[in-house]
């Protein structure tokens, strides 16, 4: 029993690799090595979790590292593309506009005392809004004449995910 314990970290340890690949990322200086870094980071994303869910492995540290990990990667694949000025700062906003309100609503859902016993989880919207933002940065690399379309649905993808943690969170306060 002691070794199934052990083999639980797993889908934490892929998670956490995601900070890595985010440092590389930074180091990286040819469009091959930062379009390898960012499937690993989709790789790991879809892995870690499906680990966890098929392998009945969900940790609370795996719950906690996971989101902070794609976090990471986005905002450092983000703001180096807005260094290097292949992002306008339009686009950057854009593109952290759910993570920003993510935080700010994680924030006040543990200051106002009757949503701090919530827990905040992954929904549908949130995946599809980091799809789309892996998809930024792949054609930001290879294919930058549909970035701006891209942008919009990530733009628009947002606004539904905002609306949806919203609501959610309105829903579960009202339970």
């Amino acid at each position: 029993m002691a070794a199934r314990e052990r083999l639980r970290v797993i889908p934490s340890i892929i998670s956490s690799t995601r900070l890595l690949l985010a440092a590389g990322f930074v180091a990286a200086d040819r469009t091959d090595a930062r379009l390898g870094l960012v499937g690993l980071a989709a790789a790991t994303d879809f892995l870690d979790g499906w680990l966890a869910r098929r392998a009945n492995w969900a940790t609370r540290w795996g719950a906690l590292i996971d989101p902070i990990a794609d976090r990471v990667f986005a905002l450092v694949a983000v703001s180096t593309f807005l260094f290097i000025g292949a992002l306008s700062t339009v686009g950057y906003f854009v593109m952290i506009s759910r993570d920003l309100m993510t935080a700010v609503g994680f924030l006040v859902a543990r200051v106002v005392p009757w949503l701090r016993p919530l827990e905040f989880k992954a929904r549908l919207w949130g995946k599809v809004v980091t799809t789309l933002q892996l998809l930024v940065f792949i054609a930001l690399l290879e294919l930058p004449s549909v970035v701006t379309p891209l942008l919009w649905l990530v733009g628009i993808a947002s606004a539904i995910s905002i609306a949806d943690y919203t609501y959610a969170l309105w829903t579960a306060r009202a339970r």
